[in-house]
């Protein structure tokens, strides 16, 4: 298999955007296969089995192929001609918008979306359709770093250092990630880091495969990391660990968040997180000890009703013992989504414009309206967060037109957001396969997948990459890019929605230029030429900037904030009638809703439905063995699904992945409290029992 005769572009899935190479084989049935792309540092060649199956998904036997319109007789979705199901969205979104106002119609877009994707599909909503009700659901996934990454910093990318800084530094905590099988490719990083006599502390309730290549584990109960993080900062304080010069000549506000890490006393942070003073004191010395140290989380921490201000006491960790704004050291979020850098950047997001422009900035709407050839007063304002606005389907939204997402099974809550899904007058979705949300809509239009277009993606690094065409899609599959252009003409848009790729990213820079997340000076050329180019890149002479803060934070006087955070419990704790903890996340050979991963056989041979983790003391109780189907239920509903008994998990906690439908579907029961910031819905902890069969 040569590797010259095959497409180079990345993996369609994680935020780690791994490199790849693409070689048609003609046959319709598995129209790609995936060649090792070594040049490509992030992966160096290295592949999950995800990535090493994906063009799997390109089979017209796995793949919608044609449009669906449901026929009011029936009530059944039945192929169409493009013409046709155009012409009914068009009709849906205008006959709504006439009959009850502009933010009567809502948007919901995709973290893996491209960079051109999702923003014209914010300019489309903003446009358009006139409406302020666009969210997507990278709201889900890393809302709580950013904000907490804007408060404390000033700018959002979710590593302010490339990924080969990792294994040079001296330790890293890791709260609450399951590299190994969410991102197997970089559990390298850190296998590196301890080859190079690096430390490695992971904080998890679980005992996970990442979590067995640590030197301390650290397993606090669902929902108190925000009490471990203060509790560690204590210790930096009591044990005078704090580095008086960098806080004093680089950071604000360090009294006030002192205050509030010494009222955390470390017997009182192991009755609330269950973690020890004798390991607490293990970890604030790794830590702080070593030369450089960086601290990065996922969605444990972050998918929390206090998730924000949980970051940010990690953050205050990294500012009160230096270890912020030079070589080597830091605070890092493992972005989830493989576009969930860049979804968020150019305006699918509720609150923000392209350039990661703020939507309520009166200068920020004269530019981007600027480069729209409309008045700034025309915008929309500031609309609901992703949650939000699913909540408020079939009440005050009436239609909704949704591309790259599937909250049937992704979304908290998840019965209840099916039934408002369900009570919509209209709903279109732009969609690869025939999705469980899909499956739901008025319209199906069939979309292409990342093989068969171009177009730019935003990796966990701030590295903006070119995704390019490997082959042609199947006769009557139009791009995402296609679909908007099309709608927008029948809406009375004539110009403004090109379909080029490429021209949609010159725009994109224009946009973005002066703003945050500046793309200015990135081409698809440099692009090529440069392995990607890490933005802000304000110009072309630039070089992009791999390294955020080193001379400077991205504040008003270059100084990060400390920001004062107190522990507070969950939304939903344990009582009488709920008295386990549940928690969710993902395995290995399955991706978020699974809409795509479940349709390939040797994913589904290592993966092939849900089960419940629990703790053999809490089987014991309940009298169950392992693969025995048990109930696990809370105050939303109720799931289903085999047993899998382990002492890798605490005795009071249970685990269940999230990627299926049905009665296995695990966000059935999370519970969608908020956090008053990121508006992130509380994913990782809720109340529940368990109930024997």
């Amino acid at each position: 298999m040569s590797e010259s005769t095959a497409v180079p572009t990345h993996c369609p899935y994680c935020s780690l955007q791994c490199g790849m190479s693409l070689r048609p084989t003609g046959v319709p049935e598995l129209p790609a296969e995936v060649v090792d792309r070594t040049d490509f540092p992030v992966n160096r060649g290295a592949l999950c089995g995800k990535g090493r199956t994906a063009p799997a998904v390109l089979s017209s036997r796995v793949r919608l192929t044609e449009p669906l319109v449901r026929c009011p007789d029936t009530g059944a979705l039945a192929p169409a001609s493009w013409e046709e199901a155009l012409a009914a969205v068009a009709d849906g979104l205008r006959r709504t918008r006439a009959d009850h106002g502009p933010d009567a119609v809502g948007v919901f877009g995709g973290g893996g979306l491209t960079n051109e994707k999702a923003y014209t599909l914010g300019k489309f909503a903003r446009l358009v359709l006139g409406t302020s009700q666009i969210d997507y659901n990278g709201r889900f996934c890393m809302s709580s770093a950013a904000a907490a990454h804007g408060r404390a910093f000033g700018l959002d990318r979710g590593l302010p250092f490339p990924l080969e800084d990792i294994p040079r530094t001296g330790c890293v905590v890791l709260v609450g990630s399951n590299l190994a099988e969410t991102m197997p490719p970089a559990l390298r990083y850190l296998t590196e880091l301890k080859e190079n006599g690096g430390r490695l502390i992971v904080v998890d309730p679980r005992r996970t495969r990442t979590a067995e290549q640590a030197d301390l584990h650290l397993a606090p109960r669902p929902g108190t990391d925000l009490a471990l993080a203060l509790g560690m900062l204590h210790l930096v304080v009591a044990e005078g660990r704090v580095d008086e010069e960098f806080v004093r000549e680089r950071t604000a506000g360090w009294e006030e968040a002192r205050a509030g890490a010494m009222s955390h006393w470390p017997e009182q942070v192991e009755r609330i997180t269950g973690v020890s003073v004798p390991k607490l004191r293990e970890a604030v010395a790794m830590f702080a000890d070593a030369d450089n140290a960086m601290v990065l989380t996922a969605r444990g921490p972050e998918q929390q009703s206090k998730g924000t201000d949980t970051v940010g006491a990690w953050i205050n960790l990294c500012l009160a013992t230096g270890n912020a704004g030079r070589p080597l050291s830091g605070y890092g979020c493992l972005t989830g989504q493989g576009n969930g850098q860049g979804g968020r950047e150019h305006g699918q997001k509720a609150d923000q414009l392209p350039g990661y422009r703020k939507l309520d900035d009166p200068a920020a709407r004269a530019h981007v309206a600027g480069v729209w050839g409309v008045e700034p007063e025309s915008l929309p304002g500031p609309g609901r967060s992703a949650y939000e606005l699913l909540d408020a389907l079939g009440g005050d939204v009436r239609a909704l037109l949704l591309m790259g997402s599937n909250p049937v099974v992704s979304a908290p809550h998840a019965a209840h957001v099916e039934g408002r899904l369900r009570s919509l007058d209209f709903l279109a979705v732009a969609d690869v396969v025939l999705s469980e949300t899909a499956a739901l809509a008025d319209v199906v239009l069939p979309v292409t997948q990342w093989a068969e277009e171009t177009g730019t993606m935003t990796n966990l690094e701030g590295r903006v990459l070119l995704r390019r065409r490997a082959l042609t899609p199947p006769a009557g599959i139009r791009t995402d890019l296609e679909v908007l252009h099309a709608l927008a003409a029948l809406l009375g848009w004539e110009k403004g929605f090109p379909t080029d790729p490429e021209e949609v990213f010159d725009e994109l820079r224009r946009a973005s230029a002066g703003g945050p997340a500046d793309y200015a000076g990135i081409s698809y050329r440099r692009i090529e030429e440069e392995q990607g180019v890490f933005w802000p890149c304000p110009e072309p002479e630039h070089a992009g900037t791999p390294r955020l803060f080193l001379d400077r934070f991205a504040t008003p006087d270059g100084r990060a904030r400390f920001v004062p955070v107190v522990h507070r419990p969950a939304a939903e704790e344990t009582d009488a009638d709920y008295p386990v903890l549940l928690t969710t996340g993902r395995v290995v050979s399955q991706y978020q809703s699974g809409a795509q991963t479940r349709r390939v056989a040797e994913l589904n041979a290592a993966a092939p439905g849900p089960f419940v983790e629990l703790h053999p003391r809490a089987a014991e109780r309940l009298g169950v063995t392992e693969g025995e189907r048990i109930a696990v239920v809370s105050r939303r509903g109720r799931a289903v699904a085999p047993a899998r008994i382990t002492t890798a998990i605490r005795p009071d906690t249970v685990f269940m992945p999230f990627h299926w439908a049905g009665e296995g579907r695990a966000n059935t029961l999370v519970n969608p409290a908020l956090d008053p910031v990121s508006r992130m819905p509380e994913f990782k902890v809720c109340a529940v029992r368990l109930e024997r069969l």
